[in-house]
């Protein structure tokens, strides 16, 4: 990936982080290195944060490369999950082969969420 790519991807999730609710956004590769963004700065992350967006990278990539319901349902748009202590999204980019990875609130709107992300990211992929 180009150096004006990874710095545009950065760039967008610089964007995301200015959302109250949202405390990480970054872009993951297929080998599940952040490569762009990260935790909102000041943070205070909640104890193993990031061992726990390791391990739902791993659901996520493995997940989001599945085809089998992509002629019957389409391709998938993003996968959630909420949790007590937060609402983790993936959004696959499949040409890139890559996965942009959010952490919010878990008082945050799933759907909003992604309208958001749509909004931001949607002259990148």
């Amino acid at each position: 990936m180009s150096d004006a790519a990874l710095k545009l991807y950065g760039e967008k999730c610089n964007q995301l982080l200015n959302e109250s609710e949202i405390r990480f956004a970054g872009i993951v590769d297929k080998d599940g290195q952040l490569i762009a963004g990260g935790f909102k700065e000041g943070l205070v992350p909640h104890e193993g944060d990031e061992t726990r967006l390791q391990s739902f990278l791993e659901f996520v990539s493995k997940a989001s490369i599945r085809k089998e319901y992509d002629e019957s349902l389409g391709p998938i748009n993003y996968l959630a999950a909420r949790r007590d202590k937060a609402v983790l999204v993936s959004f696959p980019f499949p040409i890139t082969q890559i996965l942009l990875l959010i952490s919010a609130e878990p008082s945050a709107n799933i759907e909003s969420l992604a309208k958001k992300v749509v909004e931001i990211f949607t002259d990148v992929n």
